[in-house]
């Protein structure tokens, strides 16, 4: 698999990803044998070194399309990586922050409009950008960012039926059910999290609409 960066500094953070990866992975490793719950740490030395396979997945993506991510979502991506495998999983910070998985919650839209930005330009790729409405781009940014919130939502509630993983924080965590509308809250804050994120991106995306260039920015291209 062929490694390829933009410049420099995209490389050194790439590597220094690596690096942090490898050393909470360590962290996790050296714990289920210090620690009173193995079977705890060795589930997550498993899911950092899954986490560290996921860094890759843009080099696989073009491996297995020749298409690039452009730049800007490469590095949003491993962003997200960084925040929610490595140091809400991996470092336990969404155990011990409350609000943690709202931060998920908050920035995982941003990189879903930009996806849907790529998307709407790889499949008007024949038609000119100068004829193409930039509201469809903030249209379909914003919607498709909202739609996979909504199957996230769909996900953890099955999970929750099959094994009551409590995903959605319907019950305390001595198992004992919220009633009423107390038992909504954790998913209608998600979904309003995940809309208040999906509208980060969109608006900025409505100031910069009129350049002639910004949405091309998001577009997959071909690798050299």
């Amino acid at each position: 698999m062929k490694l390829t960066f933009d410049d420099k500094y995209e490389k050194i953070i790439f590597y220094t990803l690596i690096i942090f990866g490898v050393f909470v992975f360590g962290v996790n490793f050296i714990r289920s044998f210090t620690s009173h719950d193995f079977n705890q740490y060795m589930l997550l030395t498993l899911e950092m070194f899954l986490g560290i396979g996921t860094l890759f997945v843009p080099f696989l993506f073009t491996m297995l399309t020749q298409l690039v991510f452009p730049k800007t979502i490469r590095l949003y991506y491993w962003f997200f990586i960084l925040i929610s495998v490595f140091l809400g999983t991996g470092l336990r910070l969404i155990v011990y922050i409350s609000f943690w998985d709202k931060i998920l919650h908050l920035f995982s839209p941003i990189l879903l409009v930009a996806l849907g930005y790529s998307l709407t330009n790889f499949f008007l790729k024949d038609v000119s950008l100068k004829k193409i409405n930039p509201w469809l781009f903030l249209f379909i940014g914003f919607s498709f960012a909202g739609i996979c919130g909504v199957f996230w939502e769909f996900w953890e509630f099955i999970w929750d039926g099959l094994i009551d993983l409590n995903l959605q924080r319907y019950m305390t965590e001595s198992g004992i059910p919220y009633v009423g509308r107390a038992a909504l809250m954790d998913t209608m804050e998600d979904l309003l999290t995940n809309t208040a994120g999906s509208l980060i991106l969109t608006t900025y995306s409505f100031t910069q609409r009129h350049k002639p260039n910004y949405f091309k920015s998001y577009a997959f291209y071909k690798r050299k």
